[in-house]
Formats: structure tokens, sequence, C-alpha cells
């Protein structure tokens, strides 16, 4: 809930709320995302330099998310607002990464106790987990609109007492798994491990076309389908396609293997890009069908290539927060990678939102739409197809 849907509500809501221009919100995210994705691998080196108190280490990252969110939204800015949307924000998402690392790091050793298949059954639970909570988050502002008029501060206060339930129902799983040293663990083994090295190269070329179509997507649905006022059921659908299918994804890998069956999400997904070409005013129908097949397709990368990667990890490194500090830094790195490319493209075109544009500028953002997510999932399928995996037991 901390990820995502924030970096849609929060820009709007200074905006709204306190006048912040959006040439200062523009530069700030900017900064902010850079050291987003950037602090990643520290953050991973932190995880496991704190594998001894981890219980401690996650309850104060927690705290430090909560109270971030509440001053986010229900605190009025003690001094420049967009001074203090940075901080905040900075706060929020440096917790919300430690977390994540610590979180996937622990499932690692968990999948490995769990037996023949836990890997695979844990990343089911876990992404599903992960994406109702970004269509939660992305729904829940809107829906307390009905209840009161300070709905911001109403969903602030609402995830603080959730991620208060989820630090005392989580308490006791950072003591189950003791968690060793090993001489010499860190970036060098995961980087150093050829089919962790491969599979983190899978990763990047696998995360970078969804960093290209979110990139594109408001422009996309208000453009070239003539659909302005979609862009919020059309994400939600997407999101809740990838929830849906995790655990059907997961069920189907326990079952036939995870790398076979991810080969098979990401196929999905090639074919529902090919579509995009052929799309134009009023087709909203259509392309829900292809955000509802590309869900699916995210589902099934979130839940077995990370379940892949756990299982490596778990094999080749004690605590494999290190290798997730990394992880975190490849798929992220991939939306700066995107903006970099495609924005100027686009603008090199002629393209400008909100008002009608030549073919040539429409030809090119759909391009950009179809063009390198159907080309970069190619490649990494080839890649993943040719990496080695043990698929014995169906872990």
């Amino acid at each position: 809930m901390a990820g995502l849907p924030i970096y849609i509500h929060a820009p709007k809501f200074y905006v709204d709320e306190y006048g912040v221009t959006l040439g200062a919100l523009a530069g700030a995210l900017f900064l902010l995302r850079l050291l987003d994705f950037m602090q990643d691998p520290a953050l991973g080196w932190l995880a496991a330099r704190l594998r001894a108190a981890r219980g401690l280490a996650v309850t104060v990252a927690g705290g430090v998310m909560a109270l971030a969110m509440l001053g986010l939204f229900a605190v009025a800015p003690p001094f420049a607002p967009v001074l203090w949307f940075a901080l905040m924000l900075t706060a929020l998402f440096s917790a919300f990464s430690f977390l994540t690392i610590a979180f996937y790091a622990t499932g690692a050793q968990k999948g490995e106790a769990l037996g023949p298949g836990g890997h695979v059954r844990l990343a089911g639970w876990r992404e599903t987990g992960a994406l109702l909570g970004v269509c939660l988050a992305a729904a829940a502002p809107s829906a307390l609109m009905l209840l009161t008029d300070s709905h911001f501060a109403a969903f602030a206060m609402g995830f603080a007492l959730l991620a208060a339930l989820a630090l005392w129902a989580m308490a006791a799983e950072w003591a189950r798994y003791p968690l060793e040293a090993s001489p010499g663990a860190g970036f060098g083994v995961v980087l150093g491990d050829r089919q962790a090295r491969r599979l983190l190269i899978v990763a990047f070329l696998n995360a970078t076309p969804v960093a290209v179509t979110s990139t594109l997507f408001l422009f996309f649905v208000e453009s070239r389908l003539m659909a302005p006022g979609w862009e919020g059921p059309l994400l939600i659908l997407f999101f809740l396609a990838a929830a849906l299918s995790a655990p059907v994804w997961a069920r189907l890998a326990r079952r036939f293997g995870a790398k076979r069956v991810l080969l098979a999400g990401m196929g999905l997904a090639v074919l529902a890009f090919a579509v995009v070409p052929f799309l134009g005013p009023g087709d909203v129908a259509l392309f829900a069908v292809v955000c509802l097949l590309t869900g699916a397709g995210l589902g099934a990368d979130l839940t077995l290539l990370s379940a892949l990667f756990s299982r490596r990890m778990a094999a080749v490194l004690p605590d494999a927060a290190g290798g997730f500090g990394l992880w975190a830094f490849v798929t992220k790195a991939t939306l700066a990678i995107a903006a970099i490319i495609v924005l100027p493209l686009l603008d090199v075109a002629g393209f400008t939102s909100g008002t009608e544009n030549t073919p040539q500028a429409l030809a090119m953002l759909t391009l950009l739409y179809a063009g390198p997510p159907c080309i970069l999932k190619l490649a990494a399928m080839a890649l993943l197809a040719a990496t080695p995996i043990n698929e014995g037991d169906h872990q």
C-alpha cells in the first residue's frame, strides 16, 4: 500500500491542498526517484548487517513508514510544503524499501523451510497480498471521499493502523529462521553466481516493459484511445488481474515447474502487446482485454521470477538481503531508464499531452507503447529459456 499508489496520490494532493507548483513537484520527484533506486543496494547491505536484530529493525522501519504516511497526508506542513513533501516521501519509501528487502530475504529461508514447492507457494501469497495492497491503496482515497472531507488523512490513519497490525502479526517470523553470517557474503557472491546474474538480467529485461507502459499509460488512454476518465478503472483492472492471477500461476508452477509456467506468462503478455498497434479511438473494451492479459502476465512475473531468484539466494547466500537489494535496484532502475528514453522520443515526434496530435506523433506513441515491451519480453524469454534451472522439485 505504501508503494506505487503514493506516487499517484501525493503529488496531486500537494497541488490541490498546498498550491505546490507542478515544476517544483517534478524536480522533487525526479531527485526522490533517483535516490529511491540508488539507495537499494545500501539498504540491502544494512539489512544484512542487522540480521541479528531483524525484528527490531523491522519494527523501527514499520514505525517510520506509518509516521511518514501520517506526516505526508494528515499533518499540515510546518515549513515549505515541497520540502515537507520531499522529507516525508523520502522517509516513507526508504522504510518501505528496507522492509521489502528484509521481507524477501527472510522469505528465501522460509521457502527452504517449507520444503518442495515452498518458494513458489510463499511467493504466490506474498505477491497476491502486495498487489491487493496496490489496488486497495489506489481505490481507498476515492471511496473515503464518501465518508469524510479529510479522506487522505483518513487513509493515512487507516494505513498506520494496518501497519501496526502487520508488525504485530509478523513479530514471531523474524526470529524463527536464524540468519548466520557467511564470509564474503554480499553483492560479489550474487554477481559471481552465473544463475543469479542471469536472473537479475532477466528481471531487468522483464521489468522494463512495465516501466515503459507505466510511463506512457495515461498518454495512451487519453490521446490514442481518446478515452479520458478511463485511466483509473483500467489501472485497477490491470492490478486486479495481476493479484487474482498470482495464486493461479503459483499453483501451475508447483505442478509444471516455475520456469516453464513463467515463460508461458511472459508469452501471454507478448501476445497482448501485439494487439496494441491495431487499437484506435474508442477501443476501450479491447484495451481492457489487453490490460487484463498483461496484468495476468505481471502476476506471473512477480510471483515466479521472484520465487526463482529467492530459491537461488537460499542456495548461494545465507542471508539474501544483499541479493534482494540488488534485485530492487535493478527493477527500479527501469523506471528511470524508461523515462529518460521514451519521453524525449515522444517529444521529438511532436507529441503534446492534452491537445490534438499529428498522426506521426500518435504513431510514435503507439510504437513506443507496444514495440519495446514485445522486444524486451522476447529477449527476457530467450535468456530465461537458456538458463539451466533445476525444476525437479518444482520449487
